[in-house]
């Protein structure tokens, strides 16, 4: 007997899952190859270096997702989904590669090992791309910040199951099984969430649009709907300006954090764990913070929670400059000074305020940029956004 399955984009509860549950797929793998194999590297004898390359290089598509939107907006299927065939594909595709680096010494064939784990990551990029795509054409506006928390939220368990949940199950099985674990949550997603997905076809074309039959035409159309997209409205140029801007205090959620924790002599397995706590944390915050911007509003709930990423800031900097820790401290220094208990404790609770504020504002900023994007243009537009952020952040 058949099992039919629901189609989760039917209802708000359903496209609420199917979203978390798409980021889950995204965060898996990002946090297997980046923090996982990153470390195995290290156990393994590659210096520091060679692993910052390879971890540098597993961002690259994810910075230039932008170059694929034009193609995600303009070739489909309508008959298997327009959005559903680019995430099926790309599903298919990250799956592939991670069975062909289970073969591969990341050792001594660093370079092959790379370069598969780049393509891995230029698959996932693009399933980022027509995922986001597929949400601005499905979510109506009133559920599009509980539904960027909950996809914030799933991209961040997602890395907490592919990087800390790996390296546990070392302990109980070889590190070169763990890939399975990893291809087989995400098979368990396109089985059960992907393939059950119903889109709605798009509205009829116009005489002009169904005239293109060739590529280039195609996609000088799209060029042109998509300068439109973004000029043609102020909140288009404001969301513009918004991306290339910070979002309130970074201090605390760049390298700066991992540098002082070494600083204040945290051991691996402590850093491990506030990472681990930091990210449990920061999901719910992106959910809770959805809502709220659901029911009071974008623009008011995003201001308040950017502004609060100042307070663990500058309590963590008051508390620094009051016990006479001014970084960096060389780390070989004779007779290195050794952080009070004060500071200790109040650097473990300002990384845990900090998430829950950042937390907050992380979902109502992309449902924002959701409300002002064009749904024809969406892969490329949202994107591009995304981008922007991205090299804020750079």
């Amino acid at each position: 007997m058949r099992l039919a399955l629901p189609d989760l984009l039917a209802t708000r509860k359903g496209r609420l899952t199917a979203f978390f549950l798409l980021y889950v797929t995204e965060g898996i793998p990002l946090g297997f190859t980046a923090t996982a194999i990153a470390a195995q590297m290290r156990r393994g004898g590659l210096g520091p270096a060679a692993i910052g390359a390879f971890v540098g290089s597993l961002y690259l598509p994810w910075a230039f997702k932008w170059a694929v939107g034009p193609f995600v907006d303009t070739f489909s299927s309508e008959r298997f989904g327009r959005r559903r065939t680019w995430i099926f594909l790309m599903q298919l595709g990250m799956m592939a590669t991670l069975l062909v680096a289970m073969g591969v010494d990341f050792i001594g064939q660093l370079g092959v090992f790379t370069a598969i784990i780049f393509l891995h990551n230029a698959f996932g990029a693009t399933m980022d791309v027509a995922i986001d795509a597929l949400a601005v054409s499905v979510l109506p506006e009133e559920e599009r910040g509980s539904a960027n928390g909950f996809m914030f939220a799933g991209a961040s368990i997602g890395q907490t199951i592919g990087g800390s949940g790996v390296l546990f199950l070392t302990a109980a099985m070889p590190f070169q099984s763990t890939y399975l674990f990893v291809v087989a949550s995400i098979l368990a997603i396109t089985l059960f969430v992907v393939l059950p997905l119903r889109e709605k076809a798009r509205p009829v074309l116009s005489e002009g649009a169904r005239a293109a039959r060739n590529v280039g035409r195609e996609l000088v159309v799209f060029v042109r709907d998509a300068w439109r997209a973004f000029t043609g409205s102020r909140a288009a140029l404001v969301g513009v300006l918004y991306a290339v801007l910070p979002a309130g205090a970074y201090a605390l959620s760049l390298a700066l954090q991992s540098n002082l924790a070494v600083e204040l002599g945290l051991d691996d397995n402590e850093v491990a764990q506030l990472n681990l706590y930091t990210t449990l944390i920061f999901a719910p915050a992106c959910i809770l913070g959805g809502w709220l911007s659901d029911r009071f509003g974008r623009r008011s709930t995003l201001a308040i929670f950017v502004f609060l990423t100042v307070v663990p800031t500058l309590w963590l900097a008051w508390t620094m400059w009051q016990s006479g820790w001014i970084m960096p401290v060389d780390m070989k220094m004779a007779n290195r000074p050794k952080p009070s208990t004060v500071l200790i404790v109040t650097f473990w609770a300002t990384c845990i305020v900090y998430n829950v504020f950042q937390g907050l504002y992380y979902g109502i900023r992309s449902a924002l940029f959701m409300d002002i994007t064009t749904p024809a243009v969406a892969a490329t537009q949202f994107t591009a956004y995304m981008a922007l952020m991205n090299l804020c952040i750079s």
